[in-house]
């Protein structure tokens, strides 16, 4: 024992002798940089032209924004630092099985465009949950926005304090005066400019994120040996097994579970959720909303293949000296700024790019968050408490204090997360809880004319409650050690520092069926180890079947339901004669008319209606 003890030491004092890169003069010059140009473009928006003086203008950037950069904001702010910094170092253990996501994003943009996104843009609404009181009631939309506020405050001090730590790491600053200075800053910035500043900071910041991706991992494949080198590694050390089409809801990535279970998971996270509908809808014209839809799947695709070939690029170089083996790193999001330091020992900026691109991912979805919250917090909560002939100019600054005391209060719960190591797993599998409900009373509402407000109430909180029943108890048995995914096969056959000393690691890991779980997860009961991949889904599917058990037991005093809160896909189901009610009354002034060429139009009061006994 002592023998092990002692030569154990000796492997860690070679460890920390490995060579460090800390931050230079020319990397703190790159990260204040970003930082200070997000600022200016938040004054110039807050303090010149429309100073951003309405409700509309602050939210939806008065339906002036560009296609471009709107779907270059959606993808900057939905590539946070956890993106960056987690799914390389997921590919590097568990192989590319979240690759096949490329795939569910062609299916979620197929499904947004035509089944979704045309009710939104139609009704021009600033809120999304503004559609399920029109379609409902007022108890299901503050049930909504109560679950999308909610994993909002618990998702932000996630995206935040990964970033910080990177920082941290890399220079040595206290992640206690990092944190609330970068925070301020993005703050700040959307505070005064609204989604205009929101926007063209996310496309800085983007523009900053991907010179650092792109830099970082091209010269990862040049030292490397080249793209065909770190390829053929990837099949050798079985990380592009992904093509496993078992049936298994236990296993970790088949080809089901995250075909399936991401595009349930996306299609809550995108198609329905308030952060993006709303910058789909600032664009002019429905066909310029379906092309931002359409150019941010390509966007997020780009940059997920991106994080999937810088994970085959750290395999390559670490694949005969696992760093987690030795103990280097001890968590999956510090292996990438670990491989960064490391490669980029001998170029001055570099490590500063770096990680002012993982920080300017985690301010645009900050930034993105904060704007958004604020909109829904406005119009659900706060609206309803205000009198109704607020100025324009008062409700644009009671957003503007909105976004202050929200902010504040997700940059001080990022202080609690450092305190709560298994937080990050649980807020993940929360934000999962939440997501399958709502996704599911939208879907109700659209695509289902005889779901009523019951339904969807109580569906969507029976759906929450299985939901947690099984993601809870789950993430505490993982966090127990009861069960875990064995990683794909690991080596420290090559590390330098072990010719040095006696001690002999396990020194490779083989497990070609890394899908499995440990032999410990017997003991844990089967519905608690599906693949959380599937949670979305399993929480949509229980609130759908129950919302429409609830609405058909209770649907006897239920008004008809306007045309125009149904998804196009299914007007062509609806009755000829269009029984739902006799004349059929319309949020839209356009297309909508189109369906029936024989009807009678007719305008009220700004609104339109067809006559269909004609």
């Amino acid at each position: 024992m002592d023998l092990v003890n002692s030569t154990s030491t000796t492997v860690i004092d070679a460890v920390a002798k490995l060579s460090k890169v800390g931050f230079s003069w020319y990397d703190y010059i790159l990260f204040s940089v970003m930082l200070l140009f997000s600022a200016i473009i938040g004054i110039y928006f807050g303090c010149f032209g429309t100073k951003q003086s309405t409700a509309n203008e602050y939210l939806m950037g008065g339906k002036t924004m560009k296609v471009i950069p709107i779907a270059i904001s959606l993808v900057a702010s939905h590539t946070s630092g956890i993106t960056l910094l987690a799914l390389p170092a997921d590919v590097y253990r568990y192989g590319a099985g979240y690759w096949l996501g490329g795939i569910s994003m062609a299916i979620l943009c197929v499904i947004t465009v035509y089944v979704y996104l045309p009710v939104f843009y139609n009704l021009e609404l600033i809120s999304t949950y503004e559609y399920l009181e029109r379609r409902f009631d007022n108890k299901a939309r503050q049930f909504a926005s109560f679950l999308y506020a909610l994993g909002v405050f618990l998702y932000l001090p996630i995206v935040v304090y990964i970033p910080a730590l990177a920082f941290s790491a890399a220079t040595g600053v206290n992640v206690h005066f990092i944190t609330p200075l970068v925070c301020s800053v993005c703050i700040f910035y959307t505070t005064i400019g609204g989604l205009k500043a929101v926007v063209w900071t996310d496309t800085l910041q983007f523009t900053v994120t991907v010179g650092a991706i792109a830099t970082v991992f091209m010269l990862g494949v040049k030292s490397a040996g080249g793209f065909t080198f770190v390829w053929n590694k990837a099949i050798e050390g079985h990380r592009l097994d992904i093509f496993d089409f078992d049936l298994d809801p236990t296993k970790r990535d088949t080809f089901w579970i995250v075909i399936i279970g991401l595009t349930f998971h996306w299609l809550a996270q995108i198609s329905v959720h308030q952060s993006c509908v709303q910058k789909f809808l600032s664009v002019p014209t429905l066909k310029d909303s379906m092309m931002s839809v359409v150019y941010y799947t390509v966007g997020m695709t780009v940059m997920k293949t991106a994080s999937v070939l810088t994970g085959f690029v750290m395999y390559t170089k670490y694949s005969a000296c696992d760093p987690f083996t030795t103990k280097q790193v001890t968590r999956n999001d510090q292996l990438l700024p670990y491989y960064v330091l490391d490669v980029a020992k001998n170029i001055p900026g570099l490590s500063g790019l770096f990680i002012a691109g993982v920080f300017s991912a985690a301010l645009s979805t900050l930034s993105a968050n904060l704007n958004c919250l604020a909109g829904t917090i406005y119009e659900d909560f706060v609206s309803k408490i205000v009198t109704k002939n607020i100025s324009p100019k008062t409700s644009s600054n009671i957003l503007k204090v909105i976004v202050i005391l929200t902010g504040i209060l997700c940059t001080a719960l990022v202080f609690a997360i450092e305190h709560m190591g298994g937080l990050l797993t649980l807020s993940i599998s929360f934000h999962a809880v939440t997501q399958g409900p709502m996704l599911a009373m939208f879907t109700l509402g659209m695509l289902f004319p005889k779901a009523n407000s019951k339904g969807a109430l109580y569906g969507g909180i029976g759906g929450l409650l299985f939901l947690a029943s099984i993601s809870f108890p789950a993430k505490y048995f993982e966090m127990q050690g009861l069960f875990k995914y064995a990683p794909k096969p690991l080596s420290v056959d090559g590390c330098s520092f072990m010719n040095h000393t006696n001690f002999v690691f396990n020194a490779t890991v083989f497990n070609t069926t890394s899908n499995y779980m440990s032999l410990k997860s017997e003991s844990v009961p089967y519905i608690f180890r599906i693949s959380h991949y599937y949670y979305s889904l399993m929480g949509c599917t229980v609130s759908i079947v129950l919302g429409l058990i609830i609405s058909y037991m209770t649907n006897k005093e239920d008004h008809p339901v306007d045309r125009s809160l149904l998804s196009p896909v299914i007007y062509r189901f609806l009755p000829k004669d269009s029984k739902i009610n006799g004349t059929l009354r319309y949020s839209s002034v356009e297309k909508e008319l189109q369906v029936d060429p024989l009807s009678t139009k007719h305008r009220e009061n700004g609104l339109e209606t067809i006559d269909t006994t004609t």
